[in-house]
């Protein structure tokens, strides 16, 4: 049943989206696992991305759905520095990006990391003006090959790869994205997964 719903599933489905569709005491982590295993060195393997699961086509087996290369499109300094605020600081409206950043947002950037995926509007916040806050989206995790936002590097990795200054100050830290606050007010009603209905057949069929 798990399989079937994975398969069928138009987007990658939370643990939520899957206990609600199975029957009541499933273990569902326990179910993933299994079957992460049963499709280990297959064509297609059963993937974690931002907390929801899919099955997706093996890496080494990429190279079967492309006719070409595609050369990345390469971020401005800007771009990689208004995607961390926004990954460390989510959710975060334009006016902390550019209070963190020390310079005016461009609305280009904003909108180039939206148009790439990055980033997502998060919803509203509960502040005179009810500014947009963003947040980071699972296209983000998949192109930095991360399982979630806990997996992105504390201060220890990134002074490790040089990208901290070493004499920072004692009460240093770099915040965590996976205690984002959850305050504010949607920007519209959250959908339910959608599912293809190719292979659901007819009552009495």
């Amino acid at each position: 049943m798990l399989e079937a719903l994975l398969f069928a599933a138009a987007e990658p489905l939370s643990l939520t989206d899957l206990e609600r569709r199975l029957p009541e005491g499933v273990d569902v982590p326990a179910a993933l696992a299994n079957l992460a295993a049963r499709y280990e060195g297959r064509g297609v393997r059963l993937a974690e991305v931002g907390g929801r699961w899919r099955f997706q086509t093996a890496e080494d087996l990429a190279f079967l759905m492309t006719a070409e290369r595609e050369e990345p499109r390469r971020l401005s300094r800007a771009a990689q520095e208004t995607l961390a605020i926004v990954a460390y600081h989510q959710p975060v409206t334009r006016a902390e990006i550019e209070a963190v950043r020390g310079v005016q947002a461009s609305r280009g950037t904003l909108d180039m990391l939206l148009e790439l995926g990055f980033v997502r509007p998060r919803g509203r916040r509960r502040t005179p003006g009810r500014p947009v806050t963003y947040a980071t989206t699972d296209a983000f995790l998949e192109h930095f090959g991360l399982a979630s936002l806990v997996d992105l590097p504390g201060a220890a990795e990134m002074k490790a790869a040089g990208l901290l200054d070493l004499d920072l100050p004692p009460d240093f830290v770099v915040p965590d994205p996976s205690a984002a606050r959850d305050e504010d007010a949607p920007l519209d009603d959250e959908a339910s997964p959608e599912f293809h209905t190719d292979y659901v057949g007819d009552e009495g069929a």
